[in-house]
């Protein structure tokens, strides 16, 4: 099989625009603690784990990493119960997919339980397979996820799309094997351009099916 096998997306600020409600719900934690966050400290925590950004900042905030995890987790489930908007763009993106028959992924290092909240919000859009950070060892900037994703879609990373926005995330999908398509939310991604399988873009609304076809060429 050749051609476009999969897209496989990330959901927090690709999908959904929930990557800003993260950081504010680590910004709280912070608060809560005296502390605020530097820029620094706010990318090393973007497109990140709960667990992970619990261990990036358990020195900075005095706090266990599992207390701290289990505050952030709580929190950010609470807050995208209340409101989740999609990204501009992401639902005709999805809808174009479907009409092809391309299979989806959603790839996130959200815990899984907030993924599968989260997918149930895009339009009905069913997608073929749903990760979250519990369900490799290692999650992203690391290669695992989307690794298991083309396995439990039986594909090629090679023939795969990753859509993401974040550093982590594109690093992630990069190291996988995928032909990556970055479309930055909170942080910029000006450091991938010109790197090789790398496509930006400025939006969804910048992207149709046929871009994603001819990414894997």
């Amino acid at each position: 099989m050749t051609g476009l096998q999969a897209v496989l997306f990330d959901m927090d600020g690709t999908l959904v625009d929930t990557e800003g409600v993260w950081l504010d719900v680590v910004e709280a934690a912070a608060g809560r603690r005296g502390r605020t966050l530097d820029a620094e400290r706010r990318t090393a925590v973007t497109g990140r784990s709960v667990e992970d950004a619990a261990a990036l900042l358990r020195e900075y905030l005095d706090a266990s990493a599992a207390e701290l995890a289990a505050e952030l987790g709580a929190d950010f489930a609470a807050r995208l119960a209340v409101t989740v908007a999609p990204r501009p763009g992401a639902l005709r993106l999805l809808a174009a997919l479907r009409a092809r028959r391309v299979p989806t992924a959603l790839v996130s290092a959200s815990p899984r339980a907030v993924v599968a909240q989260v997918a149930g919000t895009l339009d009905g859009h069913r997608f073929d397979a749903l990760f979250g950070a519990e369900d490799t060892v290692r999650t992203k900037p690391e290669p695992d996820p989307y690794l298991a994703a083309a396995a439990a879609l039986g594909v090629e990373p090679a023939r795969c799309v990753a859509v993401e926005d974040s550093p982590t995330g594109v690093a992630s999908a990069v190291a996988a094997g995928c032909r990556v398509l970055a479309v930055p939310s909170t942080e910029p991604l000006a450091e991938f351009a010109g790197t090789e399988g790398v496509t930006l873009a400025h939006s969804l609304t910048d992207v149709d099916a046929d871009l994603l076809v001819s990414l894997v060429g």
